[in-house]
């Protein structure tokens, strides 16, 4: 992938498995203030990617916004656009600039708000017996051997389900903000799920979490999400950033089950209601 700014044409390799995909062209917004000044350092160039097919939604096309994370000051510019609907991959910021469709819906929860449904109730209460640690973003054989076994078992005929070890450790550890990782360990020691986050001023964004495919009746993607919720209230922190959520999408459409979610809607973040958006 060829990313620009100024004069300069850095080229920066996307494992297989990125959310920004392969990216063969960008170009510039098309729009007059497409080079943003942050008031934290240099202005930033944003680039729209070409459209390629929608990996969630068959028969429409995928575009992305993307802006590069750099400087002393990548980490405070990635928490504004957190806040504007944005996601991390590697140095790059992104979100959906698609053409006639607006199917992604940043949400968040609101850890202030959040009360525990039934559901989340047991999966809390399932996975009580877990040891949690966040740690630094460095990437290890035995995280990428659950890696493995989590893509083969639910993702085989993805891009991520082939990436090899040099490839995980750059999706871990190819960062410009505050990223970290979460393991999860029974009280044998045995790792049970990770979870691989971004600190930001407020919150936690989740980026990627993987877990022991044979531990399906835990619903470690969804106790991850959880344990975040405790880790920013232990802190006093707002917010837990889920990503996108899809309707139409099965991949994405649970992340409606998550009690205190907020959307962003014309740059207000609002309570969420799925009906609203059908």
């Amino acid at each position: 992938m060829d990313i620009g700014s100024g004069g300069s044409r850095p080229r920066a390799q996307r494992p297989p498995g990125s959310p920004l995909g392969s990216l063969p062209e960008t170009r510039p917004a098309a729009r007059p203030d497409n080079a943003v000044h942050s008031g934290l350092g240099p202005f930033h160039q944003f680039f729209a990617t070409a459209a390629v097919p929608c990996p969630y939604v068959p028969g429409r096309a995928e575009r992305k916004l993307i802006v590069e994370l750099t400087g002393r000051g990548a980490a405070a510019f990635y928490d504004e656009l957190s806040r504007a609907g944005f996601r991390r991959s590697h140095r790059f910021a992104y979100r959906p600039a698609c053409r006639q469709c607006a199917a992604c819906v940043p949400v968040r929860i609101a850890v202030e708000r959040f009360a525990h449904s039934r559901s989340t109730r047991r999966v809390r209460n399932l996975n009580r017996p877990l040891a949690a640690r966040l740690l630094a973003p460095r990437a290890t054989l035995e995280q990428f051997r659950l890696f493995t076994a989590y893509q083969c078992s639910r993702h085989r005929d993805s891009d991520m389900a082939a990436m090899n070890y040099a490839e995980y450790r750059s999706m871990v550890e190819d960062s410009a903000v505050r990223t970290a990782l979460v393991e999860f360990r029974d009280p044998d020691g045995a790792l049970a799920a990770v979870a691989l986050v971004d600190r930001l001023d407020d919150g936690f964004s989740a980026v990627y979490t993987f877990y022991d495919p044979g531990r399906d009746k835990q619903s470690l993607g969804t106790w991850s999400i959880l344990w975040l919720v405790e880790e920013c209230r232990r802190h006093g922190m707002a917010f837990v950033y889920l990503g996108y959520w899809i309707g139409e999408s099965p991949k994405m459409a649970y992340k409606a089950r998550f009690p205190a979610l907020e959307r962003l809607s014309d740059g207000a973040w609002l309570p969420f209601m799925a009906g609203e958006l059908s």
